[in-house]
């Protein structure tokens, strides 16, 4: 479980990890196996409507809002993308749906992913933080209780 308050803590975790790495080599590799470490998204949730739009390659993304928190889940068919939603996800999943809202994801940036990835691959990275703050905002919307945390 994440403490509250502690997005920041955990983008802060994740720059620090990226800056052991010396060559984008290195640092894609350890994308490729946070990737591989994400847990199996159940078969039944690799549906079109859990399809990630503007993703070059398929990405499925789903949520569960348990006690005013979101946990996400997620596949995809390329390495390098599941590797960076595992990232998404470890800094957003089990937080309210005001603190994913919230979230400005400078990890994004700060570990040089905006300047070093392919152009479809940024995008498709925007369009899974758009997708997981989408779920936020209908759960927000959707749970009176959501809306105070």
């Amino acid at each position: 479980m994440n403490e509250a308050g502690s997005i920041l803590e955990t983008e802060k975790e994740i720059v620090e990890e990226f800056a052991l790495f010396d060559s984008w080599d290195d640092k894609y590799e350890y994308i490729i196996d946070m990737g591989k470490k994400l847990d199996p998204l159940d078969p039944v949730f690799k549906t079109d409507e859990n399809k990630v739009r503007g993703c070059q390659s398929s990405v499925w993304l789903a949520a569960d809002f348990q006690n005013g928190k979101l946990y996400y889940k997620a596949d995809s068919d390329a390495l390098i993308v599941k590797g960076l939603i595992s990232m998404l996800i470890r800094v957003l999943s089990g937080r309210t749906p005001v603190e994913i809202l919230e979230a400005k994801l400078d990890f994004i940036r700060e570990i040089g992913m905006t300047t070093h990835l392919a152009q479809t691959r940024s995008n498709g990275l925007l369009s899974m933080v758009k997708q997981m703050k989408n779920y936020a905002l209908a759960y927000k919307i959707k749970d009176p209780l959501a809306s105070k945390n």
